[in-house]
């Protein structure tokens, strides 16, 4: 499978929404159960009202048993004009899975990125937010949630939050993020989300990127940063970042050419 999402569940499973496998996009449940070590294969529940079909969509956990689906490549008419929104509710217990369609619609995209942050401004709350995908440099929110809906506890990563928060106040803030940039990396650390690299629409060569864009939520309204690499060799497209132990790691994705695989698993140095 491929151009899939996941998201960890319960502590215990790791479940693959959707993807592509090869012949069509798929938008069934497969979890990984890490206690056992294998497999499953969830089934959908009565009333389940599934997409069409999901590839470099997003999947985003809201709770154990609720995760929010957003974006698509391809698909209706309908589907280039707006993009459907779904909750994805889980029974890890029964194995089933429950589609349910919102009625909010965003801008429709593909390789996009999201992320769950707390909302800025004097209503507290949490707030989904896409990034890219298509052409607009815009954020967009795809759920709002009120203070104490979101139980999540983020990762802790103090020294990253700092060197994160200094090199922001070296820098000069934008209301402007980055226009038509997809298959990029999304890592949410306190306050701030972090983008790095993949692939931008905004010009014919040299499309992969490897460029830093920090999204700082402390303040309304929040602000862009940019930060260049002058590193070719950390270009990507469709790789990850994971935020582990206080450190991003840059894993996987193609290179500068947008066809070698890379095998290096770097760390995210800041030098402030």
């Amino acid at each position: 499978r491929s151009r899939h999402a996941a998201a960890p569940v319960g502590g215990r499973w790791l479940c693959v929404v959707g993807g592509w496998d090869g012949s069509h996009r798929s938008a069934t449940v497969t979890a990984l159960d890490t206690d056992r070590g294998v497999w499953e294969a969830w089934t959908a529940g009565s009333g389940s009202c599934p997409p069409a079909g999901l590839s470099s969509h997003t999947c985003t956990r809201i709770s154990d048993r609720e995760l929010r689906v957003a974006g698509r490549e391809g698909g209706t008419r309908t589907q280039r004009r707006y993009g459907s929104i779904y909750t994805l509710r889980l029974d890890p217990g029964a194995r089933t899975y429950c589609y349910k369609e919102e009625g909010c619609h965003t801008a429709s995209r593909s390789g996009h990125c999201a992320a769950l942050l707390q909302s800025p401004g004097p209503h507290p709350g949490h707030q989904l937010l896409l990034f890219g995908g298509c052409n607009s440099a815009e954020p967009e929110v795809a759920g709002h949630w009120s203070h104490g809906k979101i139980k999540e506890e983020p990762p802790v990563a103090p020294h990253l939050m700092e060197k994160l928060s200094r090199l922001v106040s070296s820098g000069q803030g934008s209301r402007q993020g980055p226009r038509g940039l997809r298959h990029h990396s999304c890592s949410v650390v306190g306050p701030f989300a972090v983008l790095f690299g993949g692939e931008t629409l905004t010009r014919a060569r040299d499309t992969i990127c490897n460029d830093l864009y920090i999204y700082d939520t402390r303040k309304s309204p929040s602000l862009w940063f940019h930060f260049p690499c002058a590193d070719h060799r950390l270009k990507r497209v469709g790789h990850r970042t994971c935020l582990w132990n206080d450190q991003l790691y840059l894993v996987g994705g193609f290179g500068e050419d947008g066809r070698t695989a890379s095998p290096q698993v770097c760390i995210l140095d800041l030098f402030i």
